[in-house]
């Protein structure tokens, strides 16, 4: 990767925008003095030798390669002309059809990571126009490979699906964190070791899941053939409709990523 490479992060002092730009840095993708990021109030303390600025335009005159990181009902008050620069979107449901011709460029590539870029294990889906060039996919690639994990896909319906997926991030999980956490804290155990014990138990979930590489479908499996303690938690949590909660919550945000994307 060329590291004299200038890069540009609209909403750069947001979560995501600054956790994107982070993982650039540590990962030598752009040097400090070569990145541009924008903010709408206070000027953050972070990124001290990077350029700060609050004109958008002024960014990306700076930039050859500009990501939008706003949330995607701000996006209206980002007027950028990219100038046929590589523009990368990491808004959910904005449409590639609309970036190029809002922001005057054929290369745009519409990607979705999420809040677990901050500590560099996001999964990121993306999808580039025609007029992408392999070199501007060898730049997506750096940049969400420095953010985690990341993978080209066939369609935006793709991404569409994944926004309620593996765009929410630590969303789920921590969803059945809390409702653990809860249920152990009911039962009187302390916050602290209720809080370990779950942290514990999903980070090594996530490290058995990688490291065995077997369907999560043959753990459970696994699980409830031995038809011990963990077996019979299991059998009653599919009882209660585990599965048909998750189905339906993932249905509803596939269908609302889809209408965020309708401008008519």
């Amino acid at each position: 990767m060329n590291v004299s490479l200038r890069i540009g992060v609209i909403g750069g002092a947001g979560w995501l925008g600054g956790a994107i730009a982070n993982s650039m840095l540590n990962a030598g993708i752009v040097r400090s003095q070569h990145l541009s990021l924008s903010y709408r109030s206070a000027k953050p303390e972070r990124f001290p030798s990077a350029f700060w600025t609050k004109d958008n335009q002024e960014l990306v005159d700076r930039s050859d390669v500009v990501i939008i990181s706003v949330r995607p009902q701000d996006w209206e008050a980002v007027s950028i002309d990219a100038k046929q620069k590589l523009l990368i979107s990491v808004m959910a449901g904005i449409r590639i059809s609309a970036l190029r011709e809002r922001h005057k460029t054929e290369r745009v590539v519409r990607t979705l990571p999420n809040a677990a870029a901050e500590v560099s294990m996001s999964y990121t889906p993306w999808i580039a126009s025609k007029a992408v060039q392999e070199h501007d996919r060898d730049i997506v690639k750096a940049i969400f490979s420095a953010c985690g994990i990341q993978d080209e896909v066939k369609s935006e319906r793709d991404i569409d699906y994944l926004t309620g997926f593996s765009g929410t991030g630590p969303a789920f999980p921590s969803l059945l964190a809390s409702a653990m956490m809860e249920h152990a804290v009911g039962h009187g155990l302390s916050v602290d070791v209720a809080r370990r014990a779950v942290v514990t138990l999903l980070e090594g979930t996530g490290r058995l899941l990688e490291k065995r590489q077997e369907c999560p479908n043959d753990i459970v499996r696994a699980f409830v053939d031995y038809r011990g303690v963990t077996a019979a938690a299991i059998e009653e949590m599919r009882a209660a409709g585990l599965n048909e909660a998750v189905s339906r919550g993932l249905t509803v945000a596939f269908k609302r990523s889809e209408s965020m994307g309708d401008t008519s």
